[in-house]
């Protein structure tokens, strides 16, 4: 083995620090050669990785002094994040890169606290990113991001999308008051939602960040059959009763042909806002146990801490009121994560090739 294929072999071996996933299985690594015993490595990943990217550079500097005969690295790192493959008949959407549906299948679990910090996250990353509020019967977002008033409309057709913290939002939370109460039936709440993904002037979107109501019933599979989603996060409670409806949900995305991302395990450990104590009051072990049974990737564990709904309350959810903290660590792992496994996903041909027509003339 010579010196260019012993530095490509250890370049592939190296993990890339925010995503846990190796190089090679990113297929992150496209040219590395050595001059002398200088090594020149260019890097290309299908995920944003702004402040992540000084962690990933040392990792592969050191990984490539290992190899004999090389003592100086030169890293060039870029990221291009594509669109990626629907369910089988639908068109990814005008404007929007790829759609992530987050789900729980049961309510209470922090899901909706957890879509909007993942958002953020991958916003501070340098992604461009969008929330749907899905939950017509509770919209939470608005009050999540801080966000009053209601959308404008520059064409009459259209609704302008509302934005804070970097992120573009929509939500039926913008058009009505906080107390008035949506007392509609499934189709018309499928329909309301349809109109709010297809009527908003979503802005180039990298990804857009669908907060889903929970439950698996006919308002649920009615939308993954009819959103363009690109893939799945499940969120779960170690709790034996959170993880029921959590399975469920990730049997509706597998009979709708979404690929699930990864299981995030929310409220693992309770952290005690006096002393920092640690306690798994909802069990422990049961997002892991999970994501062993089906075969897929447990993104990260998340603690019960007080600040979580104290920040999400206020309008400023943790990761963008304490960006640098270690929750806000915890939500970016797990974003990346689950972004990392949606970049090996396969390619959207619809969207990387257009339509070419030949006709006589």
């Amino acid at each position: 083995m010579n010196i260019d294929e012993a530095l490509k072999k250890r370049l592939g071996e190296i993990v890339e620090p925010s995503s846990g996933m190796t190089l090679a299985s990113l297929e992150a690594v496209k040219g590395a050669a050595v001059s002398g015993a200088k090594a020149a490595i260019d890097l290309r990943l299908g995920f944003p990785l702004e402040r992540g990217r000084s962690a990933l550079r040392s990792a592969v500097e050191a990984g490539a002094l290992e190899v004999p005969g090389i003592e100086s690295v030169v890293v060039d790192i870029a990221s291009r994040v594509q669109a990626h493959r629907v369910q089988q008949g639908l068109d990814p959407l005008p404007g929007i890169k790829n759609v992530i549906a987050v789900a729980s299948g049961k309510g209470g679990v922090g899901k909706s606290t957890t879509a909007v910090n993942l958002a953020l996250a991958l916003n501070q990353e340098g992604a461009r990113v969008g929330v749907l509020d899905a939950d017509i019967y509770g919209p939470s977002v608005p009050r999540m991001l801080g966000i009053s008033g209601k959308p404008e409309s520059r064409d009459g057709h259209h609704l302008e999308p509302m934005r804070n913290h970097g992120l573009q939002a929509m939500s039926i939370g913008f058009l009505v008051s906080e107390d008035t109460p949506m007392i509609w039936r499934g189709p018309m709440v499928t329909q309301a939602l349809q109109q709010l993904l297809s009527e908003t002037r979503w802005d180039d979107l990298d990804y857009l960040i669908i907060d889903l109501p929970p439950g698996t019933g006919d308002i649920q599979l009615t939308l993954c059959q009819r959103i363009p989603v690109s893939g799945a996060l499940i969120v779960t409670t170690p709790q034996d009763i959170a993880l029921l409806d959590a399975r469920r949900a990730l049997q509706m995305f597998k009979k709708v042909d979404v690929p699930v991302l990864g299981v995030i395990e929310n409220m693992s450990m309770h952290l005690c806002s006096n002393c920092g104590h640690a306690e798994p009051i909802f069990g422990s072990g049961g997002g892991e146990k999970m994501a062993t049974e089906f075969g897929l990737q447990l993104l990260g564990q998340l603690p019960l801490a007080m600040a979580i709904r104290e920040q999400a309350d206020a309008g400023a959810p943790t990761v963008a009121a304490d960006p640098d903290g270690a929750i806000s660590e915890a939500y970016r792992c797990c974003a990346l994560a689950a972004v990392a496994r949606l970049s090996v996903e396969s390619r959207s041909k619809r969207i990387a090739f257009p339509n070419i027509v030949v006709q006589d003339s």
